[in-house]
């Protein structure tokens, strides 16, 4: 639950949504004007706890953008859970005349009142990640999360030896879209598998303190013995799993840890055996065909025919959408898919204690 004090600010940041904000610390390019061909693209990331959004999202949105439009100005900021917080930083781009934002909600729910106010002053919005439901979207950017469920309860249904086994299951943050979908599509597999789900829970701003409290919680209540496997919805909050049993003197192998993102310490615990698998997004595909739309409607002009080839309904409409695929990571396939790909370096992933696994993993 969030606290009072957060819940008064969005509702102050809702009633103010037509007057200017105050400026924004983390705003990298607000103001002035743009020449040459450019406009201004507000780019609106939701926290910093998943270390994807400030060393993936961000520096390839951003690159992304200046590739193909060397006058496009970028406003940026990140709202670092905090959906009032996400709200001003809306206004405050409005106000410096972005033509598009770019938005990965804190809320989604919320986050409807930003489109709204962005239609307002004839700003076009694409959603980044996280679909805003009932809202009047232009694009939407992504993958498709029931599929990323199945991934990651399909791996560790494979590696599971027990019949029946006893799950607990970590989800997401209940204000993002994607949430439910990971854990529909987790627990259709499970359902299948004849798994029994001896806890749930959805855990707050993707927490990993918090996902460790539960799984503490999960040791205490089911006991050691309890429970025959973790499924996480994503990498971080795997991290606090994985600390939780190791306090409780149990070795995260025997319980077949599940993640997402493609992390780096996430790899890194891979190679070693403490979780099990991740399910790597294409980011760097997301961050730059988010870009490749924004850019034109910066300029004024329509995104290249055919990029959002699919549609996906948010409740209001059949939102122009580009779905990208998604691949299980285990210590089998890291070389040829985040390594190759660029996106992690071999070298970070196999410092110190990780050299050997990464030689025994073939990753160079």
């Amino acid at each position: 639950m969030r606290s009072l004090g957060k819940v008064g600010a969005l509702v102050a940041a809702l009633a103010l949504l037509t007057v200017s904000a105050c400026g924004d610390d983390d705003d990298d390019g607000g103001g002035g004007d743009s020449g040459g061909g450019g406009g201004k693209i507000a780019f609106l990331l939701p926290e910093t706890k998943t270390t994807r959004y400030e060393e993936q999202d961000r520096p390839n949105f951003e690159r992304r953008v200046k590739e193909l439009c060397a006058d496009c100005e970028l406003i940026y900021s990140n709202a670092d859970q905090d959906p009032a917080k996400q709200q001003q930083q809306a206004e405050a781009a409005i106000t410096q005349g972005a033509k598009v934002i770019v938005i990965s909600a804190v809320d989604v729910k919320s986050a409807a009142a930003i489109v709204q106010r962005a239609k307002q002053s004839d700003v076009k919005v694409i959603a980044y990640g996280r679909l805003i439901p009932d809202a009047d979207l232009d694009y939407y950017v992504s993958i498709d999360p029931f599929k990323v469920g199945q991934q990651q309860a399909e791996v560790q249904m494979k590696a599971v030896d027990a019949d029946s086994p006893k799950v607990v299951m970590i989800n997401g943050a209940p204000t993002d879209s994607n949430a439910k979908p990971y854990k529909d599509g987790a627990a259709d597999v499970l359902k299948k598998e004849g798994a029994q789900i001896v806890k749930s829970f959805d855990t707050p701003d993707w927490s990993p303190d918090k996902a460790q409290q539960q799984m503490e919680s999960s040791v205490t209540d089911l006991g050691k013995g309890g429970f025959d496997a973790v499924y996480v919805a994503n990498d971080g909050m795997a991290g606090g799993a994985i600390a939780a049993l190791k306090g409780a003197q149990i070795e995260p192998a025997t319980r077949f840890v599940t993640g997402q993102d493609a992390e780096l310490a996430g790899i890194q615990r891979i190679l070693s055996g403490e979780q099990l698998m991740t399910v790597y997004q294409p980011i760097i595909q997301i961050a730059e065909t988010a870009a490749e739309l924004a850019v034109p409607i910066a300029q004024g002009e329509d995104p290249p025919a055919g990029l959002a080839k699919d549609k996906v309904d948010n409740g209001q409409e059949q939102v122009p959408s580009v779905l990208l695929d998604t691949i299980a990571i285990t210590k089998d396939n890291i070389q040829d898919t985040v390594v190759k790909d660029g996106f992690l370096d071999a070298a970070d992933i196999c410092k110190g204690a990780y050299a050997a696994a990464c030689q025994e993993a073939g990753v160079k």
